[in-house]
Protein backbone atom coordinates (compact mmCIF):
# COMPACT_ATOMS: atom_id res chain seq x y z
CA UNK A 1 0.00 0.00 0.00
CA UNK A 2 2.84 2.24 0.67
CA UNK A 3 3.48 2.26 -3.44
CA UNK A 4 -0.16 3.44 -4.23
CA UNK A 5 0.37 7.19 -4.41
CA UNK A 6 3.46 6.05 -6.81
CA UNK A 7 0.93 3.91 -8.91
CA UNK A 8 -1.64 6.18 -9.00
CA UNK A 9 0.85 9.16 -10.48
CA UNK A 10 2.35 6.62 -13.06
CA UNK A 11 -1.51 5.97 -13.84
CA UNK A 12 -1.96 9.61 -14.22
CA UNK A 13 0.61 10.26 -16.56
CA UNK A 14 0.11 7.68 -18.61
CA UNK A 15 -3.62 8.82 -18.94
CA UNK A 16 -1.71 12.33 -19.29
CA UNK A 17 0.63 11.69 -22.20
CA UNK A 18 -2.29 9.71 -24.09
CA UNK A 19 -4.68 12.69 -23.92
CA UNK A 20 -2.31 15.35 -24.83
CA UNK A 21 -0.90 12.79 -28.08
CA UNK A 22 -4.28 11.86 -29.05
CA UNK A 23 -6.40 14.54 -28.43
CA UNK A 24 -4.46 17.87 -27.84
CA UNK A 25 -1.94 17.32 -30.52
CA UNK A 26 -5.11 16.42 -33.06
CA UNK A 27 -7.26 19.83 -31.54
CA UNK A 28 -4.19 21.89 -32.12
CA UNK A 29 -3.64 21.28 -35.61
CA UNK A 30 -7.02 20.71 -36.86
CA UNK A 31 -9.13 23.20 -33.82
CA UNK A 32 -8.87 26.68 -35.61
CA UNK A 33 -8.38 25.05 -39.38
CA UNK A 34 -11.37 25.86 -41.96
CA UNK A 35 -12.07 25.76 -45.59
CA UNK A 36 -10.60 27.95 -48.09
CA UNK A 37 -12.15 30.14 -50.84
CA UNK A 38 -11.05 29.37 -54.50
CA UNK A 39 -10.64 33.48 -54.85
CA UNK A 40 -9.25 35.82 -53.02
CA UNK A 41 -10.96 39.54 -53.77
CA UNK A 42 -8.57 42.39 -54.34
CA UNK A 43 -8.88 44.81 -51.54
CA UNK A 44 -9.02 47.83 -53.63
CA UNK A 45 -10.63 46.77 -56.60
CA UNK A 46 -12.77 44.09 -55.58
CA UNK A 47 -11.58 41.82 -58.32
CA UNK A 48 -11.59 38.55 -57.96
CA UNK A 49 -8.41 36.74 -58.90
CA UNK A 50 -7.92 32.76 -58.22
CA UNK A 51 -6.14 31.16 -55.43
CA UNK A 52 -6.60 30.80 -52.08
CA UNK A 53 -3.39 32.86 -50.91
CA UNK A 54 -2.43 35.32 -53.31
CA UNK A 55 0.35 38.08 -53.25
CA UNK A 56 -1.22 41.80 -53.31
CA UNK A 57 1.28 44.56 -53.17
CA UNK A 58 3.76 42.64 -51.69
CA UNK A 59 1.74 41.03 -49.20
CA UNK A 60 0.28 38.22 -48.67
CA UNK A 61 -3.63 37.63 -48.51
CA UNK A 62 -5.99 34.74 -47.73
CA UNK A 63 -8.96 34.68 -48.67
CA UNK A 64 -12.57 35.06 -47.14
CA UNK A 65 -15.33 32.57 -47.47
CA UNK A 66 -18.26 34.13 -48.89
CA UNK A 67 -21.50 32.17 -48.92
CA UNK A 68 -22.47 30.10 -51.70
CA UNK A 69 -19.07 29.94 -53.03
CA UNK A 70 -17.03 27.34 -53.25
CA UNK A 71 -14.35 26.26 -50.97
CA UNK A 72 -11.78 23.52 -50.22
CA UNK A 73 -11.46 21.09 -49.10
CA UNK A 74 -14.45 19.23 -50.75
CA UNK A 75 -16.47 16.34 -48.18
CA UNK A 76 -17.30 12.97 -49.97
CA UNK A 77 -20.63 12.90 -50.57
CA UNK A 78 -23.29 10.89 -52.06
CA UNK A 79 -21.85 7.58 -54.29
CA UNK A 80 -18.27 8.82 -53.47
CA UNK A 81 -19.26 8.96 -49.90
CA UNK A 82 -20.46 5.35 -49.93
CA UNK A 83 -17.59 4.23 -51.82
CA UNK A 84 -15.69 5.44 -48.67
CA UNK A 85 -17.21 2.79 -46.25
CA UNK A 86 -16.68 0.40 -48.64
CA UNK A 87 -13.04 1.58 -49.05
CA UNK A 88 -12.72 1.35 -45.45
CA UNK A 89 -14.89 -2.59 -45.24
CA UNK A 90 -12.52 -3.72 -48.09
CA UNK A 91 -8.89 -2.83 -45.98
CA UNK A 92 -7.27 -0.65 -49.17
CA UNK A 93 -6.03 1.33 -46.31
CA UNK A 94 -3.55 -1.43 -45.40
CA UNK A 95 -2.06 -1.23 -48.54
CA UNK A 96 -2.24 2.27 -49.99
CA UNK A 97 -2.10 5.80 -48.25
CA UNK A 98 -3.70 8.90 -48.40
CA UNK A 99 -0.87 11.61 -47.92
CA UNK A 100 1.69 13.23 -50.43
CA UNK A 101 5.50 14.24 -48.32
CA UNK A 102 6.73 17.00 -49.07
CA UNK A 103 9.53 17.38 -51.51
CA UNK A 104 12.87 16.20 -50.67
CA UNK A 105 11.25 13.36 -48.37
CA UNK A 106 10.56 10.47 -50.94
CA UNK A 107 10.05 10.16 -54.07
CA UNK A 108 5.99 11.07 -54.12
CA UNK A 109 6.34 13.96 -56.59
CA UNK A 110 8.68 11.82 -59.34
CA UNK A 111 6.09 9.27 -58.89
CA UNK A 112 3.31 11.87 -59.60
CA UNK A 113 1.36 11.25 -56.74
CA UNK A 114 0.60 14.52 -56.29
CA UNK A 115 1.87 18.82 -57.13
CA UNK A 116 1.84 19.59 -53.61
CA UNK A 117 2.40 17.94 -50.12
CA UNK A 118 -0.42 17.04 -47.72
CA UNK A 119 -1.19 18.66 -45.10
CA UNK A 120 -3.81 18.75 -41.69
CA UNK A 121 -6.24 20.93 -43.58
CA UNK A 122 -6.31 18.31 -46.51
CA UNK A 123 -8.20 16.32 -43.66
CA UNK A 124 -10.20 18.69 -41.76
CA UNK A 125 -13.74 17.53 -43.59
CA UNK A 126 -12.77 14.13 -42.88
CA UNK A 127 -15.22 11.96 -40.44
CA UNK A 128 -12.56 9.21 -40.69
CA UNK A 129 -9.08 9.86 -42.24
CA UNK A 130 -7.79 7.81 -44.19
CA UNK A 131 -3.84 8.05 -43.99
CA UNK A 132 -3.12 4.34 -44.52
CA UNK A 133 -0.44 2.30 -42.96
CA UNK A 134 1.76 1.43 -45.44
CA UNK A 135 2.79 1.53 -49.24
CA UNK A 136 2.41 -1.70 -50.83
CA UNK A 137 0.42 -0.15 -53.49
CA UNK A 138 0.47 3.44 -54.64
CA UNK A 139 -0.37 6.52 -52.99
CA UNK A 140 -4.11 7.59 -53.45
CA UNK A 141 -4.68 10.85 -52.51
CA UNK A 142 -4.75 12.36 -56.30
CA UNK A 143 -5.95 9.36 -57.96
CA UNK A 144 -8.86 10.84 -59.07
CA UNK A 145 -6.24 13.39 -61.04
CA UNK A 146 -4.29 10.51 -62.29
CA UNK A 147 -6.54 7.80 -63.69
CA UNK A 148 -10.10 10.35 -64.17
CA UNK A 149 -11.52 7.60 -66.29
CA UNK A 150 -14.28 5.05 -64.97
CA UNK A 151 -13.76 2.48 -66.92
CA UNK A 152 -10.28 2.42 -65.96
CA UNK A 153 -10.21 1.77 -62.55
CA UNK A 154 -13.46 -0.73 -63.35
CA UNK A 155 -10.87 -2.76 -65.57
CA UNK A 156 -8.31 -2.31 -62.64
CA UNK A 157 -10.59 -3.49 -60.00
CA UNK A 158 -12.15 -6.91 -61.98
CA UNK A 159 -8.42 -7.43 -62.83
CA UNK A 160 -5.49 -5.55 -62.24
CA UNK A 161 -2.92 -6.67 -65.25
CA UNK A 162 -5.71 -5.80 -67.90
CA UNK A 163 -4.25 -1.92 -67.00
CA UNK A 164 -1.34 -2.50 -64.48
CA UNK A 165 0.79 -5.91 -65.75
CA UNK A 166 2.95 -7.00 -63.41
CA UNK A 167 0.55 -5.62 -60.37
CA UNK A 168 0.24 -7.33 -57.07
CA UNK A 169 -3.06 -6.09 -56.54
CA UNK A 170 -5.55 -8.87 -56.16
CA UNK A 171 -9.04 -8.82 -58.20
CA UNK A 172 -12.53 -7.52 -56.69
CA UNK A 173 -14.41 -9.59 -59.07
CA UNK A 174 -17.04 -9.63 -56.55
CA UNK A 175 -17.99 -6.19 -57.51
CA UNK A 176 -19.22 -7.07 -60.60
CA UNK A 177 -21.81 -9.20 -61.95
CA UNK A 178 -22.15 -11.18 -65.19
CA UNK A 179 -25.95 -10.59 -66.84
CA UNK A 180 -27.26 -11.28 -70.34
CA UNK A 181 -27.26 -8.46 -72.67
CA UNK A 182 -31.02 -7.12 -73.13
CA UNK A 183 -32.07 -4.83 -76.53
CA UNK A 184 -29.05 -2.68 -76.25
CA UNK A 185 -25.69 -3.32 -74.03
CA UNK A 186 -25.63 -1.51 -70.93
CA UNK A 187 -22.98 1.64 -71.07
CA UNK A 188 -21.60 0.52 -67.40
CA UNK A 189 -20.23 -2.96 -69.24
CA UNK A 190 -16.87 -3.57 -69.40
CA UNK A 191 -14.50 -3.56 -72.25
CA UNK A 192 -12.49 -6.13 -71.77
CA UNK A 193 -9.21 -6.52 -74.06
CA UNK A 194 -9.03 -9.41 -76.47
CA UNK A 195 -5.43 -10.24 -74.46
CA UNK A 196 -7.31 -11.64 -71.58
CA UNK A 197 -9.68 -14.40 -73.00
CA UNK A 198 -10.25 -15.70 -70.01
CA UNK A 199 -12.00 -12.68 -68.33
CA UNK A 200 -14.22 -12.21 -70.99
CA UNK A 201 -18.33 -13.05 -70.40
CA UNK A 202 -19.87 -16.19 -72.45
CA UNK A 203 -21.60 -14.55 -75.77
CA UNK A 204 -24.49 -12.74 -75.36
CA UNK A 205 -23.76 -11.59 -71.58
CA UNK A 206 -21.90 -8.64 -70.37
CA UNK A 207 -19.66 -7.88 -67.38
CA UNK A 208 -21.08 -4.48 -65.37
CA UNK A 209 -20.40 -3.43 -61.80
CA UNK A 210 -22.65 -3.60 -58.91
CA UNK A 211 -23.81 -0.97 -56.50
CA UNK A 212 -20.57 -1.79 -54.71
CA UNK A 213 -18.52 -1.23 -57.53
CA UNK A 214 -19.89 1.89 -58.64
CA UNK A 215 -19.60 3.68 -55.23
CA UNK A 216 -15.96 2.21 -54.91
CA UNK A 217 -15.53 3.69 -58.40
CA UNK A 218 -16.74 6.68 -57.61
CA UNK A 219 -14.80 7.30 -54.67
CA UNK A 220 -11.47 6.66 -56.38
CA UNK A 221 -12.43 9.51 -58.50
CA UNK A 222 -13.02 11.88 -56.03
CA UNK A 223 -9.45 11.87 -54.82
CA UNK A 224 -8.34 14.46 -56.17
CA UNK A 225 -5.51 17.43 -55.09
CA UNK A 226 -6.25 19.84 -57.52
CA UNK A 227 -6.39 23.17 -54.97
CA UNK A 228 -4.23 25.08 -53.13
CA UNK A 229 -4.15 25.90 -49.43
CA UNK A 230 -2.03 28.65 -48.11
CA UNK A 231 -0.27 26.65 -45.89
CA UNK A 232 0.30 24.05 -49.25
CA UNK A 233 1.15 25.50 -52.70
CA UNK A 234 1.41 24.05 -56.04
CA UNK A 235 4.66 26.05 -56.39
CA UNK A 236 6.55 24.77 -53.22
Amino acid sequence: MKNLPLLFTGIFFCLAFSFSGLILSSLIQYGHLEPVTEFVNHPDSGEQIPGAFVEIGGHWVEGVNQPDEQTFPIPSVGLAQQGKQIYIEMGCLYCHSQQVRRKGFGADFERGWGERQTVPRDYILQERVLLGTSRTGPDLMSIGMRQPSAEWHNLHLFNPQITSPGSIMPPFRFLYRTQKIGDTPSPDALKIPDEFPDDQPPPGYEIVPTDRGKALVAYMLSLKLNYELPESRFSQ
